[in-house]
């Protein structure tokens, strides 16, 4: 009975943890268009194995995924930038990534609150 308490606890912990991930995810994306985001990111990194066989380790790889993957699409706007006649492209390029990122954010916020894993 005891165990299954602290396993509780450590649950609850760990969801804790992920729940404040994604407001530092959100407000560094708000405020600095996920310019900060590498500071909660690690932290996923770090933490993604204490959370493993529980619901919140999807959570985890989700803010991994959702960070690497807007990266790449902010990388992709950059590089159309550079070539002056993709400007224009390269703001629906980051449009859509910050719609999409905000989605990512919003979702995994949601499922964790009612204690639900994100789609791998």
């Amino acid at each position: 009975m005891s165990q299954d308490i602290i396993l509780d606890t450590q649950l609850q912990q760990t969801r804790n943890l992920a729940w404040w991930l994604y407001l530092i995810h959100g407000a560094s994306f708000v405020f600095s268009l996920g310019a900060f985001s590498f500071i909660p990111l690690i932290i996923n990194y770090v933490k993604r194995d204490e959370a493993a066989g529980t619901f919140v380790y999807s959570h985890h790889s989700w803010m991994i995924r959702s960070f690497w993957w807007y990266v790449a699409w902010i990388v992709v706007g950059a590089i159309l930038w550079i070539t002056l006649i993709g400007i224009p492209l390269a703001f629906l390029v980051w449009g859509v990534a910050w719609l999409w990122k905000a989605y990512r954010l919003l979702r995994g916020f949601l499922d964790l609150n009612n204690n639900k894993p994100v789609p791998l």
